[in-house]
């Protein structure tokens, strides 16, 4: 599913029109990015949360040649389903 997609899903489903979904998926998207660069935790209950993890600097190979190369350290974004969700997917 695109974001178009989602869009039409969202204004079906919550009898919105595409314009209000869409201002709305973008209101949640950059409200979740700001408190995720700000390290902040972002749980839905029953839907799941996102988090932002260090991964630390770690050695890697160059698949080309095979020569070891370092990777830096980075923040990643995690996400973890919750139960209602796992549920529903199985």
């Amino acid at each position: 599913m695109n974001k178009a997609q989602l869009i039409d899903s969202i204004a079906n489903e919550a009898k919105l029109t595409k314009a209000d979904a869409k201002r709305a998926l973008d209101a949640f998207v950059s409200t979740t990015t700001g408190a995720l660069k700000k390290g902040e935790r972002v749980a839905l209950v029953g839907f799941g949360s996102f988090s932002v993890t260090k991964r630390n600097a770690r050695t890697g190979r160059n698949p080309q040649t095979g020569q070891p190369i370092t990777i830096k350290a980075k923040k990643v974004i995690k996400f973890k389903a919750g139960s209602d969700l796992a549920d529903a997917v199985q």
